[in-house]
């Protein structure tokens, strides 16, 4: 095996855990859950750090590895409004926000041509409170149960960071695309 693709195999298993993770969702197993959402974080941890110390970074992996955090993140979101224990509008607005990130980056795409887009500072803040969200809830149904003024004051600020960084998203990409669409 080559070393560089090391990363994407942890990322390829990572992916692969989703459907453990979905079983015991459905099961509202939330202790072992938690458990594996755990170590599919460890596992982005470790395959990022890989990437960029040893400078084994593949196109293959920079598709994966987002798309691979996204489906976890949705993944989790969904089965827990599912149960009931998340609110269906907070998974609906952050389903929309990576779907309108999408749509715009495949619209970007095909009338200006390619692009590299990183995500903000206020993304990565984004994710950072979602997968907050999602632990403490976790946490909270399946091992020791947080207060309530915890775990809404996460869940606003979801919300804010995710509404913010969409309208950012929108904002930049849209100023980007009108300043190439002129020259």
């Amino acid at each position: 095996m080559i070393l560089k693709q090391i990363p994407n195999l942890i990322t390829v298993i990572r992916v692969l855990l989703i459907a453990p993770l979905i079983y015991l969702l459905e099961q509202q197993s939330y202790y072992q859950a938690l458990w594996i959402f755990f170590i599919a974080g460890i596992s982005d941890g470790i395959d990022g750090f890989l990437a960029k110390r040893f400078n084994w970074k593949t196109r293959f992996g920079a598709i994966l590895d987002p798309l691979a955090d996204k489906l976890l993140l949705v993944s989790t979101m969904l089965l827990l409004s599912l149960n009931n224990e998340m609110s269906w509008w907070l998974f609906g607005l952050v389903t929309a926000r990576d779907l309108i990130i999408v749509a715009g980056a495949v619209f970007y795409h095909r009338a200006l041509g390619p692009y590299d887009m990183q995500p903000s500072r206020l993304s990565k803040s984004n994710t950072f409170f979602q997968i907050l969200f999602v632990v403490s809830l976790l946490i909270s149904l399946g091992f020791y149960v947080l207060p309530n003024w915890y775990l809404l004051t996460v869940e606003v600020i979801v919300y804010v960071s995710t509404i913010s960084s969409g309208l950012h998203y929108i904002i930049l990409w849209g100023g980007r695309y009108r300043r190439n669409r002129m020259h």
